[in-house]
């Protein structure tokens, strides 16, 4: 599997509108390549850097097979849930 960003490079920090520290707006993501037989997907954020080790910023789950993108400060798609949800 691939997966992209417009918002974010490869091995660079996290632009700041896209953290507590700017404006906090989810950044364009998409994807490709799943395995055959996919059913769902997960998208995690893990920052590996905080200083008590790694913090998980969100967890998204139960992402629908026929979704590959979350638009830039969009809203997630129907049947998706949030961890603590």
């Amino acid at each position: 599997m691939e997966l992209k960003s417009q918002d974010i490079s490869h091995n660079q920090s996290i632009p700041a509108v896209h953290t507590c520290d700017g404006k906090d707006i989810s950044p364009q993501l998409s994807w490709s390549g799943a395995p055959e037989g996919t059913k769902s997907f997960a998208l995690t954020c893990i920052d590996p850097d905080a200083p008590m080790g790694d913090f998980i910023h969100w967890l998204v789950y139960d992402i629908p097979v026929s979704v590959t993108d979350f638009s830039r400060g969009g809203h997630l798609p129907a049947g998706a849930k949030r961890s603590g949800e």
